[in-house]
Formats: C-alpha cells, sequence, structure tokens
C-alpha cells in the first residue's frame, strides 16, 4: 500500500482493516442479496491497536477537510457510538487548539423513561452543528433515522462521515440489476445537500491490495465494481 497511491493515513487504516479482519474477502450475502466479494464490519474493531487505527483515520479524515465545520460528533446506535467516541478522542489529541472542545452524543435504542430521560446521551444537539460517524452507508435508512432524531433535539446536520465508500447502485425498484443507479450515499448528498465523506472508497481499497494482497481478491473486487458501479 505505497503513499504514492493512498495518504498514509488511508494506507495505514486500509492496512489494519485488513489485518485485523475488519475487511474480511471472500463470498458474503449482502441485504441486498447480492454476493460481494468483500465485507466490511466496524463491529471488529474492539482490541486497543484497532481501535487507534480507526479513531486516527476518522479524525485525519475530517483533518484533510477542514471547510466542515461542526460542534459535535454524533454517533448511531450502536456501532457509531465507539467510533464518534473515540473520534472525538482522537481529534482533541491531534488539534488540541481547534478540537479540545469538541463535544460528542449518541442515540438510545428506545428512551430512556427514568432518571435524565430522553433518547440522546452527551452533548444537547439543540442548536449544535451536528456530524453524524458511522461504518458506511448501505441503503442509507439508518443515516435517515439518525437524521430526523438530530433535527427532533433541534440540532443541525452538517454532514456524514462514514469508513468506507462501497461505490454501489442502489438496487433498481423492478429488480433489474443492469439498469444504471445511483448510490445511497450520491442520493443522500443529493436530497440534504450536506457532504457524506469517506475515509476509504472500494477504489481506494482495491488500487491498495495491488502487489500487496491476493491478486484474486482484487480481480473479484473489479469485476464486482464494474456491474455494480453506482452512476454518480
Amino acid at each position: 500500500m505505497s503513499s504514492t497511491t493512498l495518504a498514509p493515513y488511508k494506507a495505514e487504516f486500509l492496512k489494519a482493516a485488513t489485518e485485523g479482519g475488519v475487511l474480511k474477502f471472500g463470498s458474503f450475502e449482502l441485504k441486498s442479496k447480492r454476493i460481494s466479494p468483500y465485507f466490511f464490519n466496524a463491529g471488529d474493531f474492539y482490541s486497543a491497536k484497532l481501535i487507534r487505527a480507526v479513531s486516527t483515520a476518522y479524525a485525519k479524515t475530517l483533518i484533510e477537510n477542514p471547510s466542515i465545520e461542526f460542534d459535535i460528533l454524533y454517533g448511531p446506535a450502536y456501532k457509531g457510538i465507539p467510533l464518534a467516541t473515540h473520534t472525538a478522542e482522537k481529534l482533541g489529541d491531534l488539534e488540541p487548539e481547534k478540537y479540545e472542545n469538541v463535544l460528542y452524543a449518541f442515540d438510545r435504542k428506545e428512551a430512556k423513561d427514568h432518571g435524565e430521560g430522553g433518547n440522546i446521551v452527551g452533548a444537547p444537539l439543540k442548536g449544535k452543528r451536528v456530524l453524524i460517524v458511522d461504518d458506511v452507508v448501505t441503503a442509507g435508512t439508518a443515516k435517515r433515522e439518525a437524521i430526523v432524531k438530530i433535527r427532533k433535539e433541534g440540532g443541525i446536520v452538517v454532514g456524514i462521515l462514514v469508513a468506507l465508500d462501497r461505490m454501489e447502485k442502489l438496487p433498481s425498484p423492478d429488480g433489474d440489476d443492469s439498469k444504471p443507479m445511483p448510490s445511497a450515499i450520491g442520493e443522500m448528498r443529493k436530497e440534504f445537500g450536506f457532504p457524506v465523506l469517506s475515509i476509504l472508497t472500494l477504489d481506494d481499497v482495491i488500487g491498495g491490495l495491488k502487489g500487496v494482497g491476493s491478486e484474486e481478491d482484487a480481480k473479484r473486487m473489479e469485476e464486482y465494481r464494474t456491474k455494480y458501479k453506482a452512476s454518480d
């Protein structure tokens, strides 16, 4: 994974995800019933070493995109919770002069009816610029639900950050996968008008694997990309 191909933090993230079994290669049935030659599971970032790698990659992606201004990192339950939390800490560590006071929050799956109550844990969202931090965008349903929750609390959603952009088109309504279709990320950008960032794209993964990974895995991913590449 040469730095001439990928930025060093992206190459390090891809290496950690691959070696740590977070990015797996083989044959995986997705919710769409497509058979994917790879699978990314942020739930497998459960060691200190991997948490350090993922939080650094998320934080550096935001540092590399300084035009996106936010007050709060919001992690949708459940995988988004540690991602937002550790990213907030890493931002404060890497650039304390800018991010030392960044906040984080996350939602409950069910509202708490005692104690402090409510749906949100962490920083109050009202009047704050909120950036959603999660693992991937598949159909976009979970992110839309997060946007509704944030806006209900008075927060202003300014963008979304995920680990991987699969660059994959949505299923056609009539089931014909040969038709051009946009990606879920492309649809969200168009619908909401805010940036949707990713640490890596499928192109990054394929390029990063060449020469260091399995040539067969890279070939299968290229074939999958050709078949399901989004029109946006």
